[in-house]
Order: C-alpha cells, then structure tokens, then sequence
C-alpha cells in the first residue's frame, strides 16, 4: 500500500513510455491522428543501420568515450590525490573545481557559447592578444567541434569524478599506509600498491558513469551547437529529438530510442558482469546465510 503511489508513477512514466516507444517503433506514424496504424516491421530499423547520421552519433559516443577515460578521469583522479594532502586552502580548490559540475548543462552551453563566439569572444580575443589567428572556428569546424565539445564536458563533469574520487581515497584507512612505511615502502610504491588497486572500485564506477553519461549527452549540445555544423557534434538523443519533434517521424525516432536504450543495456550488462562482478561478490547472502 505505502509504494503504491511511487509503482503508479512509475508506470505511467516509465515503464508505460518504454514499452509505447517499443511498439511505435515497428510503425510510421507522425504523432497525430490517433494510434499508429502503418506497420512497417523493421524497417525503421533497417533505416537505422544504413543511417550515416546514426553512424556518426555512435562514432562521437565512442570518440567521447575514449578521451574521458584517457584524458578527464585521469585528471580528475590526479587532481583527487593532490587535494587529498594537508595543505592551506585545500578545502577552496575543492570547492573551486566542483562549481562547474553545479552549474545546469543549458547555462554552461551559453557561457561557452559567448567564450567561442567569432571575432567577440574570449577565446578569439585572447588569441589575438596573443598574435595568432583569431579566425577559428571553434563551434563551426566540422573536424575541430567535437574537440571543443570534449574540452567543455571535461571542464563540466570533471569536478564529480574528482569529488567520488576524493571519497574513495579518503575511506583507505592510514593505517596500510603507515604498516608499509614501517616495511619501507616509498612513495610510488604506496601509490601503486596500495592506492590504486583499493581505488579501483570507485575508478570502476566513474568510468561506467561516464559511459553512460556520454550516451545520454543532449541538452548542453544542442543549446551550444544544436548537433551542428551539419551533424559533426549531434548525438543520440539529439537525433532522436530531431526526428520525432522537429520531423514528426515518430516511429523512427522510436526507433533511435530503443537503440539508444539497448546500447545502454548491453555495454550495462557485460560492464557489470566482467568488470564490476568482482566488487559484488560477497557482498550478497547466498540463500538466506551470512
């Protein structure tokens, strides 16, 4: 009785939209007119596969992908250890480097939107300033914009990963670090053998997260770049917006959600399987014994 009104909820706008979205899309239908009656089978899928846009989204999620666990997770985790020691003021650039992370996705999208406008913006100016070129295309380079897209999401979500980061070292107790100092170890060794390997389930989780995040990127691309120039920065979910609400092609952008969903869904499965299956083990009762 008590998680009757959260079950509602839930199916009406959840489970409810999945399954809707499910069934349309084995349909054409433009939203209107009642339920959708032109069942096409799998063609909208069969669209979906030759698609050089779909193509491209999986293309930047993977790009993404790939430069935030080479290039944000890193820093954010060096960033982790040196705001772990003791020293004045620690506790302002922690804070310093999470401000980012509070502001909204559409706010941060207009801040770098007026950063990386031509001629007028920062980044423009300070390259003259500097004496270089000022005629950058930072937003509007085909082969440059997913860069920059990397370099903004990097400076947004880095202060989250650095705060899980922070809590995952700070909970090693400092007693393994003082038994081995007492053998001792140095400082890379301390490093290598103690805090990377107990890290290891927290760095496990950021990654998953920032996959995850990465497929899901909508709202501060398309305020920045609205997916373009001509799809070099669109995704996922901005395909699926763009088809279902902007072209009325419902049953294609249902299509791309069920997509969307399913990539979510395996890369979720065989993450948690071979890569996170070693932080559950133990961690549940088998039959009912401790």
């Amino acid at each position: 009785m008590f998680i009757a009104p959260a079950l509602v909820l839930f199916v009406l706008f959840v489970l409810f939209p999945v399954l809707f979205a499910a069934y349309t899309a084995f349909f054409r239908w433009n939203g209107l007119g009642g339920l959708p009656t032109d069942f096409v089978g799998l063609e909208n899928f069969k669209t979906l596969i030759g698609d050089e846009v779909f193509l491209g989204d999986m293309w930047r999620i993977g790009l993404i992908t790939v430069l935030s666990i080479a290039v944000q997770l890193p820093l954010a985790f060096g960033l982790a250890m040196l705001l772990h020691q003791n020293f004045p003021g620690r506790t302002a650039f922690r804070l310093l480097f999470f401000v980012p992370y509070i502001l909204t996705e559409a706010v941060t999208a207009v801040l770098f939107s007026l950063i990386f406008s031509p001629r007028r913006g920062f980044a423009d100016s300070l390259l003259a300033g500097l004496g270089f070129d000022d005629r950058i295309g930072w937003l509007s380079d085909r082969g440059l914009v997913v860069f920059v897209l990397f370099g903004i999401l990097t400076w947004k979500f880095f202060g989250f990963h650095m705060i899980l980061y922070l809590a995952g070292r700070q909970n090693i107790p400092e007693e393994l670090y003082e038994a081995a100092k007492v053998d001792g170890a140095t400082g890379g060794q301390l490093f290598r053998y103690i805090t990377v390997p107990l890290m290891g389930p927290t760095v496990r989780i950021t990654v998953f997260l920032s996959v995850i995040g990465t497929v899901q990127l909508f709202d501060l691309v398309y305020v920045l770049t609205k997916g373009g120039p001509f799809h070099a920065s669109e995704t996922l979910a901005i395909t699926m917006y763009e088809q279902g609400f902007v072209r009325n092609q419902i049953g294609y952008a249902s299509a791309l959600s069920i997509a969307m969903f399913l990539v979510s869904l395996v890369f979720a499965l065989i993450y948690q399987r071979y890569v996170l299956g070693r932080d559950l083990q133990g961690s549940l009762t088998n039959g009912g014994r401790a």
